[in-house]
């Protein structure tokens, strides 16, 4: 029990950190992080949406953001549109067992994403070819592409308009700061629509 009572401190402590780290570099990611409002506050204005997509943590990360927006954050406001293309198990099984795991979701953004729309990936490596071949869709398209990734930025650092990368190794700690930007994001618009945290 004594080891899993550390083990259990250290990882309280391996997340404040890397929280601290990004709060110490907080200028290294204002730009970034201004740069992502503004993209989904012009893409809402103009009618456009939010698409979200990921794999394991990121998938369920993506469906939470999407349903922050949809449904509300903390302020009492109007439906943001929003949608997790990561939640369709038909499509998901049907694109995959047909064609390819790796084109699922740019299968998706093809028949969904319009020159107006924002499409963020979440992938914690920069690799995923499923997030990278869908970025490049989205782009080809003209929608704004985000990338929430981690480590190095992988691969989808030179796909994505925007790169946020998340200077870490561990997997736990790269998804719980692209939490705190999500939830940073669906804060941020809750104030600029109501005036109101």
């Amino acid at each position: 029990m004594s080891d899993l009572k550390a083990n259990l401190k250290q990882s309280f402590l391996d997340s404040l950190k890397r929280h601290r780290d990004a709060f110490a570099t907080v200028e290294a990611y204002h730009d970034e992080a201004m740069q992502l409002l503004e993209a989904v506050q012009h893409c809402l204005q103009q009618g456009g949406k939010v698409v979200w997509m990921g794999n394991g943590g990121s998938a369920a990360d993506s469906q939470h953001l999407a349903a922050e927006f949809m449904v509300r954050y903390k302020a009492e406001r109007g439906p943001l549109a929003s949608i997790a293309l990561t939640t369709d198990t038909s499509i998901l099984t049907a694109h995959a067992n047909d064609y390819h795991f790796d084109s699922v979701f740019e299968r998706q953004v093809l028949g969904l994403v319009r020159p107006q729309d924002v499409v963020i990936g979440l992938t914690t490596s920069g690799k995923s070819p499923n997030i990278n071949l869908a970025l490049k869709a989205a782009n080809e398209l003209g929608a704004f592409t985000v990338a929430l990734t981690g480590r190095d930025g992988g691969l989808v650092k030179d796909i994505a308009t925007l790169p946020i990368i998340v200077k870490n190794d561990e997997t736990a700690r790269i998804q719980e700061v692209h939490m705190f930007i999500g939830h940073w994001l669906c804060e941020a618009l809750d104030l600029a629509i109501t005036g109101n945290n």
